[in-house]
């Protein structure tokens, strides 16, 4: 199957920071969250695509991430975590350093990439607290360069206008 089936036989739509999702769960328990109050579902988890070419921009979350792989290319996750920037490739070639799995840590940075040309990536993000847009930011490219001046570039090309 190529994207756009994919995209149709899962429902998918757009999401904000970039590529495609549908939700798939969303755990019926809720959890008090201390900072800033309020509940969360204990988990939620989506299906997520990114088209060769597509972007999701750097963004952050309050709770932890776990990327899974699935099908198509592979993908470069760009994470810029207390001062320090490293770049995970998620996908099949285990034996070549790529990982079929991803924790992305709660308040990091984060955005990717498909590897591939005419491509597409589907996987799976699970999140633990459950997601909630009150817990979504998308940082622009002016907070991130006071923070990360030595990645400039990469900021540039994964923030969207301010």
């Amino acid at each position: 199957m190529q994207a756009e089936d994919w995209i149709q036989h899962l429902e998918m739509e757009a999401h904000p920071e970039g590529g495609y999702f549908k939700e798939v769960y969303r755990n019926p328990n809720t959890i008090q969250i201390m900072q800033g109050g309020g509940t969360r579902n204990l988990s939620t988890s989506i299906y997520f695509l990114l088209k060769s070419g597509q972007k999701s921009h750097f963004h952050q979350l309050e709770s932890d991430e776990l990327w899974y792989y699935h099908v198509g290319s592979s993908v470069t996750v760009h994470i810029l975590d207390h001062g320090q920037y490293r770049q995970e490739t998620l996908g099949p070639n285990v034996s070549q350093g790529e990982q079929l799995q991803l924790v992305i840590p709660r308040h990091a940075v984060f955005a990717a990439e498909v590897t591939s040309a005419d491509s597409f990536t589907l996987m799976g993000c699970m999140v633990n607290p459950g997601f909630d847009f009150k817990d979504f930011r998308m940082p622009g490219a002016e907070s991130l360069k006071r923070e990360y001046p030595q990645y400039a570039d990469l900021i540039e090309s994964f923030t969207l206008a301010e």
